[in-house]
């Protein structure tokens, strides 16, 4: 991609599109190239939790973003997602987990702790507990703190960097079994699973279809250049990190689909089949994805 043709694009007076960025490292390989490329000053970012990011894109005060995988299909009637570019897994994803003192089996009727950052993996923890192990435990809210959702529960939701403490040695300090949500899903469903997408607001897209390709071709050309400059991202990352840079790799490159194709858009039709008879929408729904 021609980076300066994408900065001369984008840098137009009162243009600046508003872009959401999540604040855990599992996105850190999607923006980690705008700073290396120069995209990034042509960009109004804004760095929040999955939750409050899927909010702001859905009122309006984001124009491009990630966005639930729930929270979309709630909205997709003004919403296009962007191809090839998602954050999901293939299979074990070790940042979206059900940490639990007792086997799954076990939790009908037992307290469950839902971290609050991310509605899809809630509402996928909610369907592989209630559909997959016949349990109906009983849910609250809380933030996500391991040890501190312990205290009040049999078992805990966990996401993003809280996860992943989790899965290196948090649980098995805390003597808990530990369950992937994207390796349950996958030998539930046979395929994977999208946590967040990226998508535009309908009404930015007609208003502005250039800077809306542009900016999607900046991100790809972000995750593909820090993709291949993995070791100096997960070297920079670990000095401000409590994971090291073996661990980061790991996640990065065995973990994390950073993709959004056929296979994915599976995934998602799959989930919204699943989910659409409590959750208000149509398990048909039209998912549009913006076109090359």
């Amino acid at each position: 991609m021609d980076i300066s043709h994408v900065a001369h694009v984008l840098h137009e007076p009162g243009k600046r599109p508003r872009v959401g960025h999540i604040q855990f490292l599992n996105c850190l390989p999607i923006y980690w190239g705008l700073a290396r490329t120069g995209t990034l000053l042509d960009l109004e970012l804004t760095k929040d939790t999955p939750d409050r990011l899927s909010s702001l894109l859905v009122d309006g005060t984001l124009d491009i973003g990630p966005i639930a995988c729930m929270e979309y299909l709630r909205h997709a009637g003004d919403l296009v997602l962007l191809p090839d570019i998602a954050v999901g897994s293939d299979g074990a994803v070790t940042s979206c987990l059900i940490v639990s003192q007792v086997p799954l089996r076990e939790l009908d009727g037992r307290r469950v702790a839902l971290g609050s950052t991310s509605r899809s993996s809630v509402r996928l923890a909610r369907l592989l507990l209630e559909e997959r192990e016949g349990v109906r435990p009983e849910y609250f809210t809380c933030p996500p703190d391991l040890p501190v959702m312990m205290q009040d529960a049999d078992a805990a939701v966990v996401i993003g960097d809280a996860a992943l403490r989790a899965y290196l040695h948090q649980a098995e300090d805390l003597g808990l079994l530990v369950y992937d949500l994207g390796e349950m899903w996958k030998a539930w469903t046979g395929l994977p699973f999208v946590f967040a997408a990226w998508a535009v607001r309908k009404d930015y897209l007609e208003q502005n279809p250039r800077i809306v390709r542009e900016v999607h071709r900046a991100f790809l050309e972000s995750r593909d250049l820090s993709m291949t400059e993995i070791d100096k991202v997960c070297e920079q990352a670990a000095r401000w990190e409590t994971f090291d840079e073996q661990a980061l790799r790991r996640y990065y490159t065995e973990a994390l689909d950073f993709s959004f194709g056929e296979r994915q858009l599976a995934g998602v039709r799959e989930f919204a089949r699943r989910v659409a008879s409590d959750s208000g929408f149509d398990p048909e729904l039209e998912i549009s994805v913006l076109q090359p």
